[in-house]
């Protein structure tokens, strides 16, 4: 069930990148441009809508990849899957540009665009090298839990197997101790019912 919310977790992640990413990685690219080589003149960007905007926009998707990437409770497949489609895509642009830009959807709008520029300046690539870290991560394909040896920890020993160790015995010392302490019945010498001892009468002789 985990992983299979990670699979839907993952689609939101990818719709995320194309739409939301991609227009405001094309917001970055044209906003500033202007006459001058530099953007803004040199001068503050603070003013620019279109500068906020963009970064806004990646700010958004940076946030939802980073707590895909870090929650640990999450299932790896949620940032891994949109990344190795990233790098599919960018090793798909390595060996044949024509092939790569012809698959991308909604060319002719923003989005098509944006992601277009992603993928020739490496954002794509750089992007999915980070969202496929928790794929190598072996506690992340785990199912969160408390575990024995956590237990154990928090109970102050060193692993189970002296938990258990330890445990067992003091179980048999009390028992044992019960037994051999509980008091014994005083004999009635003048009790009819009364038998004689196992080891037989004291020789005075």
């Amino acid at each position: 069930m985990r992983h299979l919310l990670g699979v839907l977790l993952a689609i939101v992640l990818a719709v995320a990148v194309f739409f939301a990413g991609s227009w405001g990685y094309l917001k970055l690219l044209i906003g500033p441009a202007k006459l001058s080589a530099l953007p803004a003149g040199g001068g503050s960007l603070l003013h620019d809508r279109a500068v906020l905007e963009g970064f806004g926009a990646l700010l958004v998707v940076g946030l939802v990849a980073g707590l895909l990437i870090a929650g640990p409770r999450i299932s790896p497949l949620a940032s891994g899957l949109p990344g190795l489609v990233l790098l599919a895509w960018t090793g798909l642009y390595l060996f044949s540009v024509r092939r790569a830009v012809h698959y991308i959807p909604l060319k002719t709008k923003v989005y098509g665009t944006g992601f277009e520029a992603m993928l020739f300046d490496g954002v794509l690539a750089l992007a999915g090298l980070a969202m496929i870290i928790p794929l190598f991560a072996p506690s992340r394909w785990r199912r969160p839990g408390r575990t024995v040896a956590a237990y154990a920890g928090n109970a102050g020993y060193a692993d189970p197997q002296s938990a258990q160790t330890t445990t067992s015995d003091s179980g048999l010392l009390s028992d044992w101790t019960q037994t051999q302490t509980r008091p014994q019945q005083p004999v009635d010498p003048n009790d009819p019912g009364r038998t004689q001892a196992p080891w037989g009468p004291a020789d005075y002789s």
